[in-house]
């Protein structure tokens, strides 16, 4: 059984950070962040054995384990004398901001030194473990999710739910064996600390948690189902981790060859032209996938029962002009009779762009919209572009916008603006240059698909 967090964890998109640095060049990279996990719950409630088991899935991934309890605060002798007054399970027991550091750290590609805290003497030893940045940080221990600075840092939340009878059981076991304390110690520190910390600050952090585990490592379908998500958020481009309403069609080999083709300085017209309309063709198709559909049950020649869909036919396409009239043909090949409005913004840099010319449907408005633009470099004629189609009456959540490459500044431009579109392209590009010309993108896409030289004149509207 798994708590209802888990469908919400599953299917909204969780938030991440994307970076871009200067390098020693001056030129802007990426930087990757990791993936963090917190994964709280009762004192021997199956924390450790739910991380190991996401870990054992994870193999063909960097992960790293770290550990709440390597933060306790080394005790005083004075302390030390009294440590059945102690109460290890208060958030003031944890040095937090060391802990708050070292992971900022982890998350920025940093290595760290982790304290390597010694439960007999309770003092941190001289030998920290030196723990390198990796694809997943899984942060585990009783209060992860108490304080919101350390939440914060987290892309998942996890909260082990575990019956209070079985925790104190493996409490006992754990203690007595490993930590060298008789069973009477352990259950006056369990009545005196254990259980009322657990009620006053671990307790109510469970409703922080995107997924609750029952049963803790007993639970194997919970697992299976965070690792699958765990696999599906790191495939994604970090961006679609920041905005969900972007989509980057699945990569191939075929689809990087093409993508290799496009993108050669040395590529004829011809070849440029075919492997271009392959991958238009490609994003096309992957866009009315996200059409509105309802169901329907046909008859087939053989008298079967087949229960298919039908896609909203309401749909037009709008093609910013000249580089988006590229897309029309595949468009057409995909939607017979389709409608095509055109819109043409011409301006250089970020201001002074204006609309030089729109043609569209008159019922627009009550249509969905594919907007067709191979490129998405700054954003800023996309940008006037939707702003046109919403003055039109076309609905923000009607429009999915339609690339072949996307840098991460058009994304950003378009998604702050227009939260409820959805953008479909096949790869999102590093940056933009000082000449707001995508990085490593494939030149100016118009000029090479249509064979002219590159020129600042404003281009005819094409009518096909």
């Amino acid at each position: 059984m798994m708590d209802s967090g888990v469908v919400a964890a599953l299917t909204n998109g969780i938030k991440d950070h994307f970076s871009l640095h200067q390098n020693g060049a001056g030129a802007e990279v990426s930087h990757k962040q990791p993936f963090v996990i917190g994964v709280a719950g009762g004192t021997a409630s199956g924390k450790t054995t739910v991380c190991n088991m996401i870990i054992a899935q994870l193999h063909d991934q960097r992960v790293i384990l770290v550990n709440q309890d390597s933060f306790y605060h080394s005790l005083s002798d004075e302390q030390i004398g009294k440590v059945n007054e102690y109460n290890f399970d208060h958030p003031d027991a944890f040095n937090t901001e060391l802990l708050l550091s070292c992971m900022e750290k982890l998350k920025h590609g940093q290595a760290v030194s982790i304290p390597n805290y010694d439960f007999k003497s309770h003092k941190s030893t001289e030998l920290s473990r030196q723990v390198n940045p990796s694809d997943v940080i899984i942060l585990e221990g009783i209060l992860v999710l108490q304080d919101p600075r350390v939440r914060n840092l987290m892309n998942m939340k996890i909260f082990v739910d575990t019956d209070s009878d079985v925790r104190l059981a493996r409490r006992i076991q754990r203690d007595t064996v490993e930590r060298g304390r008789n069973i009477q110690n352990v259950l006056d520190q369990y009545a005196k600390f254990v259980k009322p910390s657990f009620e006053e600050f671990i307790l109510p952090s469970k409703k922080y948690a995107d997924i609750i585990i029952p049963r803790g490592g007993e639970n194997d379908v919970a697992i299976d189902l965070i690792v699958q998500h765990i696999h599906t958020k790191l495939g994604q481009h970090d961006l679609c981790k920041i905005y969900p309403n972007v989509f980057v069609i699945f990569s191939t080999f075929q689809i990087r060859g093409m993508h290799t083709i496009i993108r050669d300085l040395k590529t004829t017209k011809h070849d440029f032209v075919f492997y271009a309309d392959r991958l238009i063709r490609l994003v096309v198709e992957h866009g009315l996938g996200h059409l509105p559909f309802s169901e329907k049950q046909i008859i087939t020649p053989t008298g079967s029962v087949y229960s298919g869909v039908v896609f909203c036919r309401r749909l037009c396409g709008v093609s910013i002009i000249r580089s988006g009239e590229s897309m029309e043909n595949a468009l057409r090949a995909c939607c017979k009779g389709i409608k095509i409005g055109k819109i043409l913004i011409h301006g250089e840099g970020n201001n002074g762009r204006q609309l030089i010319y729109e043609k569209l449907p008159a019922d627009i408005a009550s249509r969905h919209v594919l907007l067709l633009d191979p490129v998405l470099a700054s954003g800023n004629s996309a940008v006037q572009a939707i702003s046109l189609l919403l003055s039109k009456g076309v609905a923000e959540s009607n429009i999915i916008f339609l690339n072949l490459i996307a840098a991460p500044e058009g994304i950003h431009a378009v998604c702050k603006k227009f939260p409820l579109l959805k953008i479909v392209t096949s790869e999102i590009d590093l940056s933009l240059n000082k000449d707001l010309r995508v990085i490593p993108g494939m030149g100016e896409f118009g000029d090479r698909y249509f064979g002219t030289d590159n020129s600042d004149e404003i281009q005819t509207p094409r009518f096909t």
